[in-house]
C-alpha cells in the first residue's frame, strides 16, 4: 500500500492539508521514497520522478530533501499527539483512557504504516533544528501517556513500579506497528488495536 493509498477513517484525502496540490503529491512521493529506499538512499530526483514532476520542480516547494522529511515528520508527530491527548483528556477511568489511546495509536500506525514509518523512524535524518523540534513533540507524547498511566495508579486501577519506564515500553510496542503491519495478514487495524490495548491493560495490572 501506497503513501496516497492509506485512507484512515475521516481522512477524504491523504495529506489533504498540504497544498498546494503539487506539494501534496511532492510529500506522499518522499513518504513513498523513504520508507521504500530510506531517506539516505533517496534523491530529490527519486522523489521528483514519483511524482511525475521535474527536479527542478521540487524546489519551488521544498527548499531541500530535509525540508521534506521535516514536514512529513512533523505532521505525523502533531496527529500521534492530537490521538494521544483525545483519549487522555476524554471521559472514563484511567483503564479506560488507556485503552482508548492505544487502541487509537495503534490504529493510525496500522492503517498508515508506510507514513508511520517514516514519522518513527527517519528522526535521526533531520538536522539539528528539527530534531529537536520532534523530539519536543515525542516528549509531549510520552507525557501524556505517562500522565493517564499517574492518574490510573493514584486512583489503585494499576500496579506500575516504573511508571516512566512502562510509558517507553507502551508507546514502542505501538509505534513498531508499523514495522511489520501488513494489509494482507489475518488481523485488520481495528483488531490489531483492540489486541493491543488489551496487552497494555495486562502490562500495566489494570483491575478487572
Amino acid at each position: 500500500m501506497s503513501a496516497a493509498e492509506e485512507t484512515p477513517g475521516g481522512e477524504d484525502m491523504p495529506w489533504g492539508e498540504v497544498t498546494p496540490e503539487a506539494a501534496r503529491r511532492l510529500l506522499v512521493a518522499a513518504v513513498e521514497a523513504f520508507a521504500e529506499r530510506g531517506y539516505h538512499a533517496t534523491t530529490t530526483r527519486d522523489i521528483a520522478g514519483r511524482a511525475g514532476m521535474s527536479p527542478a520542480a521540487l524546489y519551488i516547494h521544498y527548499k531541500t530533501k530535509e525540508e521534506l522529511l521535516h514536514r512529513i515528520s512533523r505532521i505525523g508527530h502533531d496527529k500521534a499527539l492530537e490521538i494521544l491527548r483525545a483519549a487522555a483528556d476524554g471521559e472514563g477511568t484511567a483503564a479506560e483512557r488507556l485503552a482508548d489511546a492505544v487502541r487509537s495509536f495503534v490504529r493510525w500506525h496500522a492503517e498508515r504504516h508506510t507514513t508511520a514509518r517514516v514519522v518513527q523512524y527517519e528522526l535521526d535524518a533531520l538536522g539539528q533544528e528539527h530534531r529537536t523540534e520532534i523530539v519536543a513533540l515525542r516528549r509531549e507524547s510520552d507525557a501524556t501517556v505517562r500522565r493517564i498511566i499517574n492518574e490510573g495508579v493514584a486512583a489503585g486501577e494499576f500496579d506500575v513500579p516504573d511508571v516512566p519506564g512502562t510509558t517507553v515500553a507502551v508507546l514502542s510496542l505501538c509505534i513498531d506497528v508499523s514495522r511489520w503491519f501488513n494489509t494482507q495478514g489475518r488481523r485488520t487495524p481495528d483488531e490489531v488495536g483492540a489486541l493491543y490495548a488489551d496487552l497494555v491493560l495486562r502490562m500495566v495490572g489494570a483491575q478487572k
